[in-house]
């Protein structure tokens, strides 16, 4: 035999036995998180990075000025930079010159420092209130009154309903003092945006029962020779005969406004604010999203472009159909230029000197964020280079990887379809027999107003290499799609997207894809809401995994925090419906194993959620297993709680379902009921 037909020969093995080089210490150790990113006036990158490695801490960091020289850590060790506002935070950190203010993790202060001083120590700027009591984000440095606007969460009064208001932070004096409330009255507000001379302020404001993507508002205030805001006007939103749900302000060099919303097409498109005549036009329409829905604070999907020609370009990105594309928007023409760069998924784009940075990623690459130089007519990209990447996977791993293949298929409602990415088994050492058909890993996402994307997700490798195949769900009620899709989950949480679930695993049994006696259900939160509900109300798997999944919908309307207090409401139609549709009311329904895994410390589905679920199906005899992590909050952090999490998992579907012995040397878990 031949050397060259020698490396082409592959072992035969049962699916979901075979050896992998993807480990659970690599895709734990690989997932860092982005917080968000910015340049400086040098035009280096700037971001916010999640260590695992360092329990979930999280860095502020700066490019190094040389390439091939490491990156420069901001932060002090003692120190991480991240905001609990709305309890996800986001918007944690924003720079002007050599300086850059930061919502510290540990106390919730704010605290200011310089970048070119490594040995800088970061200066407090808001009150000790004895503990992390006061929260702030999405802030915006104000320099005609040398003050900082920021958004304000006040749990002084009440830790379930804080007051949220957008307040003004002076940085011209020494001692701290309370922060000036500027704007106050409704539950809440984001993307304060002043223009570029501090005479005008735009932002985002909604209030219960509606979430940001349902309803909300945009205004802007005129800002007095003391630096009150007087004049406001509402721009978007007002009108009861328009649905909408403005988002993301933003002023232009020259002091126009642009905005994101969906009026009309139900698809968040640009839009301009004509000040003269108080209308709002659309700048470029089209059936696609431009922006994301405000989950956290501070994102950014468009950003103006310097160009020589003084033409009005807009670099952004939009999502049609599972994909991201990126282009530049002559907002004069009315025209886009998409830009051919490696990325199809697009998250946030900043501008440089000469350049602008995208936070993106495709099947091969993770998320990343990419430095992208355009030619002189700002229509082509000419260069496109990784500036930081979530994960340090190398070219060894290539042949392991599994491609995302975007697949529509029919749900229960006649004539609508849902999308999910089908990922096979892939392995270049291994294949299975040709009678066996691979076991089946669902997942469903979390939100429920989310969207997974078709991306190098390392913990879905982590399947797929060792045989298991994978389908990552985008039911009815997931963003990407324009608002009436999103809309399919009103009043009809915990059928939609169990009915879409289930409908997607017949789906590919159907198709010959997989095995439909080896189908398990895995979601987080939301997503673990679907996958109780999918084992209690449905037949169609054979065992589920739930991360901080929601058992009991009254429990958390009652408990939950106050961004999401109302969001129940909108998606369970009755209080029938709540005890209907809550799994912890039907354990005689269950007739399947389920592992839990939950954080001890989450705030928003609490953690009686899944022991209430552990001791009812324990009573009731079937095989279930709770793992608790200390220090953990909603999403598992700490690398060795990553690792464990996916292990286990893995071993449990395995011993209850799968009918083979896995690869790894891995420890399992006593589950309750089988051992």
């Amino acid at each position: 035999m031949s050397s060259a037909s020698a490396k082409e020969t592959k072992f035969t093995a049962p699916y979901g036995s075979w050896k992998s080089s993807i480990t659970a210490d690599l895709v734990s150790g690989s997932d860092m998180r982005l917080g968000g990113f910015t340049s400086d006036p040098q035009g280096r990158l700037i971001w916010l990075e999640s260590r695992p490695t360092e329990s979930g801490r999280t860095v502020l960091v700066r490019q190094a000025e040389k390439e091939g020289d490491k990156p420069v850590d901001i932060t002090p060790k003692d120190f991480g930079v991240r905001t609990v506002a709305q309890e996800y935070g986001g918007g944690a950190f924003s720079i002007s010159g050599d300086t850059v203010i930061f919502s510290n993790y540990k106390d919730q202060r704010l605290y200011k420092k310089s970048m070119s001083s490594e040995d800088s120590v970061p200066v407090p700027l808001t009150p000790d209130y004895d503990g992390p009591l006061v929260c702030y984000a999405d802030g915006v440095f104000d320099s005609r009154f040398n003050r900082y606007l920021t958004v304000r969460e006040d749990r002084r009064e009440s830790s379930t309903n804080p007051i949220t208001t957008i307040v003004s932070v002076d940085l011209s004096i020494n001692n701290i003092e309370e922060p000036k409330i500027l704007v106050w009255g409704n539950d809440f507000y984001a993307f304060p945006r002043t223009d570029r001379k501090g005479e005008r302020v735009a932002w985002i404001e909604w209030g219960h029962p509606n979430m940001p993507w349902d309803r909300s508002e945009l205004w802007v205030g005129y800002i007095s020779e003391n630096g009150d805001i007087q004049n406001r006007t509402r721009i978007a939103g007002g009108d009861p005969s328009i649905v909408e749900s403005p988002t993301e302000p933003k002023w232009s060099p020259e002091g126009e406004l642009f905005f994101i919303t969906d009026r009309k097409n139900g698809f968040w498109n640009i839009h301009r604010w004509v000040e003269s005549t108080n209308a709002v036009l659309p700048v470029y329409s089209l059936n696609a999203e431009f922006a994301r829905p405000l989950w956290v604070f501070g994102m950014n999907s468009y950003e103006f472009v310097l160009n020589p020609g003084q033409r009005n370009l807009i670099a952004c990105s939009y999502r049609k159909k599972g994909r991201s594309y990126l282009g530049i928007l002559d907002v004069t023409q009315s025209s886009i230029s998409l830009l051919d760069i490696p990325f199809t998924d697009i998250n946030n784009i900043t501008c440089g000197l000469d350049c602008m940075y995208v936070e993106g990623a495709s099947a091969v690459h993770p998320l990343s964020i990419a430095k992208v130089i355009l030619d002189d007519q700002k229509s082509k990209a000419v260069d496109f280079n990784i500036i930081w990447s979530s994960s340090s996977i190398n070219s060894d791993y290539r042949p392991y990887l599994s491609s995302p293949e975007l697949i529509e298929f029919p749900t229960e409602v006649p004539g609508e379809s849902a999308y999910a990415f089908f990922y096979p088994p892939t392995n270049p050492h291994y294949q299975a027999s040709q009678e066996e058909k691979p076991p089946l890993l669902l997942k469903s996402h979390g939100g429920p107003t989310a969207e997974t994307r078709g991306i190098l997700n390392l913990n879905i490798q982590f399947w797929t290499s060792r045989g298991w195949a994978f389908v990552d769900v985008n039911y009815g009620g997931s963003t990407g799609y324009g608002r009436e899709y999103r809309d399919r989950l009103l009043g009809r949480w915990g059928i939609v997207d169990v009915n879409d679930c289930c409908s997607c695993a017949k789906y590919l049994v159907d198709s010959g894809k997989v095995d439909g006696e080896r189908l398990c259900i895995t979601g987080g939160s939301a997503g673990g809401y679907t996958t109780l509900a999918a084992l209690a109300f449905r037949e169609t798997f054979k065992a589920g995994a739930s991360l901080y999944g929601v058992a009991d919908l009254k429990s958390l309307r009652a408990d939950t925090h106050k961004f999401e207090s109302h969001y129940i409401d909108n998606l369970v139609e009755s209080e029938n419906a709540y005890f209907e549709r809550s799994p912890i009311n039907f354990v005689h329904k269950f007739s399947c194993p389920i592992i839990l895994f939950q954080g001890l410390e989450d705030k928003v589905v609490l953690p009686n959620q899944a022991s209430k679920i552990y001791h009812a199906l324990k009573d009731k005899g079937l095989p279930v297993a709770l793992v608790e992590y200390k220090g953990e909050q909603h999403g598992f952090r700490k690398a060795e709680n990553i690792k464990f999490t996916l292990e286990q998992q893995m071993m449990f579907f395995a011993r209850l379902v799968g009918h083979f012995q896995v690869a790894d040397d891995i420890t399992p878990i006593k589950i309750d009921n089988l051992d």
